[in-house]
């Protein structure tokens, strides 16, 4: 048996399986360019950029976006960190916890928007959450899954800052 268990291989196990879907669906996205894969459903699918919390280096997630709701400074895209129901937090929200500096590119390509990140509080999370399950209700399954409260992430244009090309590392940026 490997260190750790049972329970280790079923982690290693769901971490692969999600990754094989990401590059799934990265391949597709781009192969047709973007005419396939950019919409799951009613939602639309963006390539959220990160900076690893440990390495610094550039992160990007596939995700989809349950609700939109279009602001002053543009459009606020809200996403849930639901790992498929896991009991762990997915990478990329604890990148963004630790760098709420992130970019949002569109699923059919194109240069990262730049957005700041914040988790949704619990009252913003008490009015978005029956709008992410109404536009997927695998999040409610999700939710009876996992013994965590999955975070919804407030993604909101950051006017401040210029598009960043995609291999320039910010300054300041977590390690």
């Amino acid at each position: 048996m490997l260190p750790g268990g049972a329970d280790s291989l079923h982690l290693m196990s769901n971490r692969l399986a999600m990754l094989a879907m990401t590059g799934l669906h990265r391949a597709v996205l781009r192969l047709s360019g973007g005419r396939v894969g950019a919409s799951l459903g009613r939602m639309r699918v963006i390539e959220l950029v990160t900076r690893g919390r440990k390495s610094g280096a550039e992160r990007r997630a596939i995700l989809t976006v349950p609700v939109v709701e279009t602001t002053e400074t543009g459009e606020t895209l809200v996403v849930v960190a639901s790992r498929g129901g896991d009991d762990l937090m997915p990478s990329w929200y604890l990148n963004l916890v630790a760098d709420p500096e992130v970019g949002v590119a569109s699923a059919e390509g194109g240069e990262p928007r730049p957005y700041r990140a914040r988790t949704a509080t619990d009252a913003e999370r008490a009015r978005l959450w029956p709008l992410a399950v109404r536009a997927y209700s695998g999040y409610a399954a999700y939710q009876r899954k996992t013994r965590r409260v999955i975070p919804l992430v407030v993604l909101e244009p950051d006017p401040t800052r210029e598009p960043a090309g995609p291999s320039e590392a910010r300054p300041g940026a977590s390690t």
